[in-house]
């Protein structure tokens, strides 16, 4: 949420006047809730705060009721575990953050209410409910907001030295985690990878008040046993679960591939943020691996949030009190990274190497008119190593705009008089629109601030817009489409428009634009006459035509099903699960297809953000073949005899046991098609030239938990996060990641991004697999395991 000025402004505002209690109001059910969370609580909120939530809201209770005050009540509605609010300035910092819900008013007008029957109800959290029915007007609703209010400010104003006191003690504690609780620091790794990701991590703790150090020269941490593990980029360093849920026991039931490292070095230039601070535990909160049990009640928000994994930076929990000695300087300036130059004075061609840093892209629309291509290959020059991916710009009259950018927006620049000798495509600027609905705008929010900040220029349209536009193709060449809510029914239809019998409207037209009543409206992104109507067979029809004439076409999350239910890809399909419990998770993917354009400047592995659905499935035989032919999800026994071990023999005849098929992996799953189905259906089945490119996919079992809930990770694991599918001249890339999500998922944002620059050349790189074997340099554990 520090993205938002808003928020900015909110924590700003808390670190000049540090208030020992921080109030924030709200309005969703009846009559008063005041929060004190239900559980799970924030695991690393000092007790002593959980116990002052207690305390002012019991005490606002008794006092509302003993005034025949009905409908006031506590504990069961907010959880408490997600610091994703905006009370959450105050509980990061010591102090007591809390609100209320109150029942929405429609207006001033009074009138009667009927109060749903669910918060009605008798309970042991609620011994006082809400009446059936009420006379309500939004006048109630502040009245009982004020109320309330008026109590704690009493109870805290006579308790304010004891207040004071809780404060003080809170940082005390904090100061004293390095060498109590610990950990004694947290690192961000600057190994040179993805500098600038990493102090933009740093940057975003100083925002939140917390001290950051630079660390003067390498250091060697000692490693306890729950983080030996080969290290891996974007982790932290703890040990990975086995069956997608955290180690319970030993760290070595892990199971690590490779010898466990004794110790964890940290390079030079790293940021260290010391746990010895007032502000260590909002560090510890944002850094740190969150599990959250299917125990538990269901989540109010998301329960996996760790940066690290999430910003594709390496960060290092360090237990090792030793770190609190090593020569480290303190940051007193925003962190910030100053690009380089290197190369002889003679360079004929000058190379940025990709790191998957938003800032890449940045830097292609910055130097808009600037010939650009990009290496299909990993290749070397004058003794560096790039990767594929990596820029190239032939020396010129425009070098010195070049440089000076690149050393503006932090990445390293290599000129060379080298022949370099790899294959290469031009990279352009894509012309993206990105679509909304007018039912929600604030999950594709996101979006807009993330292509904002990272100077990324697009044209913000609605879905009526593309329903009304038969040729998108000559405005633009991507179509970014965030996730919305609804299923696709909701996405064609929209907000309803009904037409009755006798031909006439229903209702009558919703704008949203500026008038005399709504002055305020229509200086955002759009505005409409009537919101009414969503994006219709029309919309959809033109999206593909849009994208068979050459476009891109990234629906992202929920929205993945509108392309695939319309029948606009092929070989691809949403798998519904029974047992997956992943909601607002970290999970690690591992990058399957490094040769992607997609998949530049990325290594091995990476952590997204996940939230339940969809779950994609690939099968280039589509109704003919995949899954089911040779054993995977469909295969099982069915309801019969016997005991496991005992085969159900049919009655009335000898037994006749069937042939073994042969196993066959998730990933082999997908390009397997029966020898019997082609023979028969051939010319039916999908061209290889378009079948389905998985570039991420999510990892196997064993090490797919990173942060939050998962539970039934089996359904998910090996699974496409990340597919691109040819149709006609041009692509539809599905994500079942949310890749901006909450200014939390920078590390994910080049997957976009690398997609759009490289919209018309994305066949790079690709040679379909042989039918029924996994993709060239993929890892699946699932044949070893059958």
């Amino acid at each position: 949420g520090m993205g938002l000025a808003l928020s900015r402004n909110q924590m700003h505002t808390f670190l000049d006047w540090h208030p020992q209690v921080l109030h924030d109001l709200h309005e969703s059910v009846p009559f008063l809730y005041t929060s004190t969370g239900m559980g799970p609580y924030n695991a690393w909120l000092d007790p002593i705060v959980v116990s002052e939530w207690q305390e002012l809201s019991y005490y606002e209770i008794q006092k509302m009721t003993e005034r025949g005050v009905p409908g006031v009540w506590t504990h069961g509605f907010y959880d408490g575990w997600a610091p994703n609010y905006m009370f959450f300035v105050a509980q990061g910092h010591n102090s007591i953050g809390r609100f209320y819900e109150t029942f929405g008013g429609r207006g001033a007008d009074t009138g009667e209410r009927t109060v749903p029957a669910d918060s009605t109800s008798r309970t042991w959290f609620r011994p006082n409910p809400p009446l059936p029915k009420i006379r309500w007007s939004i006048r109630d609703n502040i009245n009982l907001q004020e109320s309330a209010l008026l109590f704690a400010l009493e109870y805290t104003s006579h308790n304010g030295q004891q207040f004071l006191q809780r404060f003080y003690e809170k940082g005390q504690r904090s100061v004293a985690k390095a060498t109590t609780e610990g950990p004694a620091a947290w690192a961000i790794v600057n190994d040179g990878r993805r500098p600038v990701l990493a102090a933009q991590l740093a940057a975003l703790f100083q925002n939140l008040g917390a001290e950051v150090h630079r660390l003067d020269q390498d250091f060697t941490a000692a490693a306890p046993a729950a983080e030996k593990k080969p290290g891996e980029a974007g982790a932290a360093a703890e040990a990975r679960p086995a069956e997608g849920k955290p180690v319970e026991g030993k760290a070595a039931e892990a199971k690590p591939e490779k010898k466990e490292p004794q110790t964890v070095r940290i390079p030079a230039g790293s940021y260290i943020l010391r746990m010895d601070q007032p502000y260590s535990r909002m560090v510890d909160m944002l850094l740190d691996t969150q599990y959250y049990s299917t125990n538990d009640p269901r989540p109010y928000d998301d329960t996996g949030w760790t940066l690290g994994p999430l910003r594709n930076v390496k960060t290092v929990r360090v237990t090792d009190t030793a770190i609190l000695k090593a020569p480290m300087t303190f940051a007193a300036a925003p962190a910030h990274v100053t690009g380089t130059v290197d190369g002889p004075d003679a360079a004929t061609l000058y190379i940025v190497d990709a790191t998957a840093e938003p800032a890449m892209a940045t830097l292609r629309y910055r130097l808009k008119d600037v010939a650009m291509s990009a290496a299909e290959d990993g290749f070397e020059a004058d003794g560096q190593k790039f990767h594929a991916g990596a820029l190239l710009i032939v020396a010129g009259a425009d070098s010195h705009g070049l440089l000076a950018a690149a050393k503006d927006l932090g990445l390293h620049v290599h000129g060379t008089a080298a022949d370099i000798k790899v294959a290469r495509h031009a990279v352009g600027v894509p012309r993206i629109a990105l679509m909304h609905t007018w039912t929600a705008t604030q999950n594709e929010g996101w979006f807009r601030l993330m292509l904002e900040e990272e100077k990324i220029p697009y044209t913000y349209v609605s879905d009526q817009t593309v329903r009304a536009t038969p040729n998108l193709k000559d405005q633009f060449d991507v179509i970014l489409y965030p996730p919305a809510a609804g299923d696709v029914a909701r996405t064609l239809r929209g907000v309803p428009r009904r037409t009755l019998p006798d031909g006439s409207d229903a209702g009558g037209a919703i704008p949203w634009k500026k008038s005399d009543l709504t002055p305020s409206f229509g200086d955002g992104p759009d505005q409409s006459d009537d919101i009414r109507g969503g994006l219709g067979l029309e919309g959809a029809a033109n999206i593909e035509r849009f994208v068979e004439a050459g476009g891109l076409f990234i629906p992202i999350a929920s929205n993945a099903a509108l392309p695939i239910t319309l029948g606009m890809t092929e070989g691809v399909s949403i798998a519904q699960t029974r047992q997956l419990q992943a909601r607002g998770a970290v999970v690690n993917a591992d990058v399957v297809d490094r040769k992607s354009p997609i998949a530049y400047g990325y290594d091995e592995h990476l952590g997204v953000y996940f939230n339940q659905a969809p779950v994609l499935r690939v099968a280039v035989g589509g109704d003919f073949g995949g899954f089911g032919g040779g054993g995977g999800e469909q295969e099982g026994r069915t309801s019969g005899r016997g005991s496991l071990t005992d085969p159900d023999i049919p009655q009335g005849r000898p037994w006749n046991p069937p042939e073994a098929e042969p196993k066959r992996s998730k990933v082999e799953q997908e390009t397997y098609i029966d020898p019997e189905i082609r023979e028969f259906v051939g010319a039916l089945l999908l061209p290889k030239q378009l079948w389905p490119r998985v570039v991420l996919r999510f990892a196997p079992d064993k090490s797919l938990w990173a942060s939050g809930m998962l539970a039934g990770g089996g359904e998910l694991a090996e699974t496409p996060a990340v597919v691109d599918v040819p149709v006609g001249r041009g692509h539809v890339v599905l994500f079942a990641i949310n890749p901006m999500w909450r200014q939390e998922t920078q590390g994910s944002f080049m997957l976009v991004m690398n997609a759009a620059l490289h919209w018309d050349h994305l066949g790079a790189g690709w040679k379909p697999p042989a039918e029924g074997a996994a993709p060239a340099g993929t890892k699946t554990a699932g044949a070893e395991e059958q």
